[in-house]
C-alpha cells in the first residue's frame, strides 16, 4: 500500500489517501486539487512533488 497526505504539499490540508498504486492516488489528488483547491489544471511540478511525497507501506 501507498499513501500519501495532502499537507506534506499544501500546508494545512488535511486530506489523506492510502491506495494501491501512484496512479490511484494521483488520480484521487487530481480530483481533490480541483474540488478542494480550485485548481483547473495539476501542474507537472505538483504532480512530481506528489509522487516525492507518495509514502509506501
Amino acid at each position: 500500500m501507498k499513501s500519501f497526505a495532502c499537507g506534506d504539499v499544501v500546508p494545512g490540508c488535511q486530506a489523506r489517501w492510502v491506495c494501491s498504486t501512484d496512479e490511484e492516488i494521483l488520480f484521487q489528488v487530481a480530483q481533490h486539487a480541483r474540488a478542494s483547491h480550485g485548481l483547473t489544471e495539476v501542474p507537472a511540478t505538483l504532480v512530481q512533488s506528489v509522487r516525492d511525497a507518495i509514502v509506501i507501506h
